[in-house]
């Protein structure tokens, strides 16, 4: 089973908790931000705060896409299935439902169970970027 550490509590995570918080960080990392890894994270931040048009939501979607899917720095726990917008708004808010599939045991490349799960990553101008699991 995957374990690690959580990143706000330094509580030991397992199972989804993990490969939750594991998503959270690739999406909330900066291209460019670490050492001997830039290659690492998404280009969401990079839009946080872009005017909400058409295109900046449809840039979201592919950046989402694009970091979770990753077959080097992506999360190999998780496989994407859709990606809805469930808020948005003139608040400059916006909330997306990343639905899947979680894999227990991906992080060893044993992708024989699998488990449908959906997280929500808000997105918003002047906020800490958040992904939470909803189930």
């Amino acid at each position: 089973m995957r374990t690690g550490i959580s990143a706000t509590t330094g509580k030991v995570l397992t199972g989804w908790d993990h490969c939750v918080q594991s998503l959270g960080k690739i999406l909330t990392t900066r291209f460019n931000s670490r050492v001997m890894r830039r290659d690492f994270g998404s280009r969401i931040p990079d839009l946080q705060d872009a005017n909400a048009n058409e295109r900046t939501l449809l840039e979201l979607y592919v950046a989402i896409a694009e970091a979770v899917e990753d077959p080097v720095n992506g999360e190999p726990g998780f496989r994407l299935r859709t990606i809805d917008l469930a808020a948005g708004g003139r608040a400059g808010r916006f909330v997306f439902i990343l639905d899947g599939y979680f894999y227990p045991r991906g992080h060893l490349g044993d992708y024989a169970l699998r488990e449908a799960r959906v997280a929500d990553l808000a997105v918003g101008s002047g906020e800490r970027l958040v992904l939470e699991p909803v189930s």
